[in-house]
């Protein structure tokens, strides 16, 4: 059962007071830890605001066993009511950086919070003005965090920082969604068209350009999530990178399966053909702009590609 703040006795107040300086200045480790190697800047930050936290740690012990003894009570934010729900965002792997620093500036707010709750629940006046100083630390650890990002990430160190940024989005967003574009773009083409010129009715053209643009999807989905789970490579999560290529797979599957809906079959094919001509256009633009691909190599290969498989579903719905 959790208990209330107000339950909570002086040499409780103080017992959870010290573990939530240690979890914070675990927590600060662990931001450095994982952001060490691509966000060194950042990660030299946060160990200062490690080294902080657990100057305030032995400040509060100092004051416990001055008053209590040696014998600290086990009490954790967890125990107690009105404290914020933390995801544990400090184990992702590979951890944002954004994601770090927001989740940083919601710790200082938590905790100069905490202290001004529990200086009016404590009598001891030594206590309250350790806690009181406490307090207004935390309440400029925003602008110590301020400080200490001017002071490590300088030009360089944030272009630095800004590029790996850059890398990161194109190994977990880019690239998948990407993959998914040409596949559900390009793959869905023989199936569609095969069906388009066997039957020459919209509606048939349109079940099968349908069925083979979310299946297709879900396939590419399974496929990336299977294939790593991102620890080694730095690609992300599984689950990100399988809902990103899924989903783009079957938008780009879905783009020329939509004029099919139109019921004269001579239009909906003229619309449908633009469309995949569209697609191969922005595939193409995709990859001159992110992948460092020449406009006219990339058009070529994607273009290429895109014909012989539409040249073989006209065949094969032809025969």
């Amino acid at each position: 059962m959790l208990k209330k703040f107000k339950e909570l006795s002086e040499k409780e107040i103080l017992a959870l007071a010290i573990s939530s300086e240690e979890e914070d200045s675990r927590i600060f480790g662990e931001f450095a830890d994982a952001l060490r190697e691509t966000y060194p800047a950042t990660a030299q930050m946060f160990e200062e605001m490690r080294a902080e936290e657990v100057v305030h740690r032995d400040r509060l012990l100092a004051m416990f066993r001055q008053r209590f003894g040696d014998h600290i009570p086990l009490i954790r934010r967890e125990n107690v009511k009105g404290f914020l729900q933390r995801r544990p965002t400090w184990l992702v792997r590979p951890l944002g950086v954004n994601v770090a620093r927001k989740q940083a500036k919601v710790m200082e707010m938590e905790a100069a919070r905490f202290y001004s709750r529990a200086v009016s629940r404590i009598a001891d006046a030594p206590t309250r003005e350790l806690l009181n100083k406490l307090a207004d630390e935390e309440r400029k650890h925003e602008a110590t965090a301020d400080g200490l990002e001017e002071k490590h990430l300088t030009e360089p160190a944030r272009a630095q920082e800004d590029e790996s940024h850059r890398k990161l989005i194109l190994l977990q967003i880019v690239q998948p969604g990407l993959a998914g574009l040409m596949d559900g773009s390009v793959s869905t083409l023989a199936p569609l068209f095969a069906a388009a010129f066997a039957t020459h009715q919209s509606w048939d053209a349109f079940r099968v350009g349908l069925a083979a643009s979310i299946g297709a999807g879900i396939s590419m989905a399974f496929s990336e999530g299977l294939s790593d789970d991102g620890s080694l490579t730095g690609r992300g999560s599984p689950w990100l990178r399988g809902t990103v290529t899924g989903a783009m797979t079957t938008a780009g599957g879905i783009g020329h399966t939509l004029p099919f809906l139109i019921s004269n079959f001579h239009l909906a094919t003229i619309v449908a053909v633009i469309v995949v001509c569209v697609e191969l256009g922005i595939i193409s633009y995709i990859r001159h702009r992110y992948m460092d691909t020449p406009f006219l190599q990339a058009a070529f290969q994607v273009i290429v590609g895109g014909l012989l498989v539409f040249f073989t579903g006209y065949l094969i719905g032809s025969s």
